[in-house]
């Protein structure tokens, strides 16, 4: 990636719906290398979405959760149906696999409620074998970002 392909991805990052006309006009370069730099950096699968972000509190979930979960059994079969599992659930935001701490992984969930929060995880506890499960809920959300530095 050179300079200019740095440029328009911190432009697009902060706004994918601008017209080509103004991304090239605002990164110095016509529209048709415009253009093209697009499509090849969606190519190399550096641009992977175009998405809308939405306001999880105006689209009714203002409660965000962090659950820690720790397993005793990390085989294959065990993996895969843990992936299933986190997959199939839309309020489940983002699932990490841990090192260095007794948590093997932190899940961010989204929920209406605490109430709905509380019938979600007796859904997960049906469907994931764990060792302990601790959740934390979010107070306050003070950052919150999906773009990279470049």
């Amino acid at each position: 990636m050179d300079l200019t392909d740095k440029k328009l991805l911190a432009l697009l990052q902060k706004n994918a719906d601008l017209p080509l006309s103004e991304i090239s006009r605002r990164i110095g370069i016509s529209t048709t290398p415009c253009w093209n730099r697009i499509k090849k950096l969606e190519e190399r699968g550096i641009i992977k979405h175009k998405v809308s972000v939405l306001d999880k509190v105006k689209a009714g979930f203002p409660v965000t959760v962090f659950l820690s979960i720790t397993v005793s059994n990390h085989n294959s079969d065990w993996y895969t149906r843990f992936e299933e599992a986190v997959v199939k659930h839309g309020q489940i935001m983002e699932v990490h696999r841990l090192t260095g701490s007794s948590v093997d992984y932190l899940l961010k969930i989204i929920a209406k409620s605490i109430e709905d929060y509380d019938v979600f995880q007796q859904k997960l506890i049906a469907e994931i074998q764990f060792t302990s499960m601790a959740s934390s809920i979010s107070l306050k959300e003070i950052k919150s970002s999906h773009a990279i530095p470049l």
